[in-house]
């Protein structure tokens, strides 16, 4: 399955939810908000969230300083 990952097409690697995807991507959950479709969640939704063909992710970082 292929979808839109930061404005470029990826593979999906198997996964089938978000939670899934991030782990494929080696993203430490604590570091990262995650946009599906528009949609930004709470991470507790990463695991009930399926992702389908063609969807839309945005994996991004958050930094903490000062």
């Amino acid at each position: 399955m292929t979808v839109w990952l930061n404005g470029e097409q990826a593979d999906t690697r198997g996964a089938q939810t978000v939670a899934e995807l991030a782990e494929k991507y080696a993203l430490h959950p604590r570091t990262i908000l995650i946009e599906h479709n528009g949609i930004a969640l709470h991470q507790r939704e990463w695991v009930e969230r399926p992702i389908a063909d063609q969807d839309r992710l945005e994996f991004i970082r958050v930094v903490a300083g000062g």
